[in-house]
């Protein structure tokens, strides 16, 4: 075998020695490096794809809380709302309560006012004719010169007069 082609004519010794060598590396890398590589590749896909996963969950546990918190939410707005309306509507009656309160107390002051007025009328009348009747006798006895009161107060003049007014 003639394997003189130059600068690149290797020695078979050599040939085959690198040829094993390289068989030998190659065997190494296929059985113990590249099972290595593709278990670490392996863990980094599933440590990746684990964690996008995880995150999925944890974004969908994130929408459910959200949901939930939303819900709640609207529940407490709508319960304050009939909270409101329940106060709006106890104050409403609390102030009809006491307009009719202010109504019957002011009804009362007016009913006592009038009998006050009522009574302090006829105390004045009483008192208003005693006064005129005194005052009619003490001008008439002027007018005639002499004392006509025991006359009047006999006959009950002023009490006539105003008796028949």
């Amino acid at each position: 075998m003639n394997l003189a082609s130059g600068p690149l004519s290797p020695e078979p010794t050599q040939l085959l020695v690198g040829l094993a060598c390289f068989f030998v590396m190659t065997w190494l890398l296929g059985r113990k490096v590249l099972p290595r590589i593709e278990q670490v590749q392996a863990e980094r896909r599933e440590a990746t794809e684990g964690r996008l996963e995880r995150a999925e969950e944890i974004r969908t546990e994130a929408e459910r809380t959200y949901e939930a918190y939303r819900q709640e939410l609207a529940t407490a707005r709508h319960q304050a709302a009939l909270i409101r309306q329940e106060a709006a509507e106890q104050g409403a009656a609390i102030i009809a309560a006491a307009r009719e309160e202010g109504v019957r107390e002011r009804d009362r002051l007016v009913a006592e006012a009038n009998a006050q007025i009522a009574v302090d009328q006829a105390l004045a009348a009483v008192m208003l004719r005693r006064d005129v009747g005194e005052l009619a006798v003490d001008l008439a006895g002027r007018v005639v010169g002499e004392s006509v009161s025991a006359v009047a107060a006999g006959r009950g003049t002023v009490d006539r007069f105003f008796d028949e007014r």
